[in-house]
């Protein structure tokens, strides 16, 4: 997976993008706020209002969904995003020594920290036999250190700017 683009945020394309999943779909919050994110990479604050509005709830039940997922965001996504898994089994195996050691390496290098943004965490990614686990730009990576997530995040820049 390369470096995702995604367009500036315009009202009337997400309006576009979640029509036809209204129209089809009973009670279509989280599949329009999906959707926009899909579309633009985040959900900015005005499409929660244009979602409540178009699946006839209240905005605080949009916002409600919204907040309750934690793969929701509210701002534009950083270009090479990475994420530690923060489950049990990865924390067992080193995981929280890599959160730590990731956030030094970060905080050692401003242009990395600006690139892959702040650590989000996830949990489980299914690869507990191969832990410490981590999404880089998407892709799945077993057995992750500082070095190897460095080296994709490299890898993902250098696809992004080919593409």
């Amino acid at each position: 997976m390369s470096i995702a683009r995604y367009p500036e945020w315009q009202a009337d394309a997400a309006e576009a993008l979640i029509a036809p999943i209204v129209a089809a779909e009973p009670g279509p919050v989280l599949l329009c706020l999906q959707a926009v994110q899909g579309h633009f990479g985040y959900v900015p604050g005005d499409a929660v209002g244009m979602i409540a509005k178009a699946c006839n709830v209240s905005r605080a039940d949009a916002h409600g969904v919204f907040t309750f997922y934690a793969d929701l965001r509210d701002t534009p996504p950083p270009a090479v995003p990475v994420r530690l898994c923060a489950a049990e089994a990865c924390q067992a195996v080193g995981g929280r020594a890599l959160k730590a050691d990731w956030a030094t390496a970060c905080g050692e290098d401003t242009e990395l920290a600006a690139l892959t943004g702040v650590d989000e965490p996830i949990f489980c990614l299914g690869n507990c036999a191969l832990g410490p686990a981590a999404l880089v730009d998407g892709e799945l990576m077993g057995c992750a250190d500082v070095a190897r997530l460095k080296a994709a995040v490299t890898q993902a820049q250098a696809a992004g700017d080919a593409s």
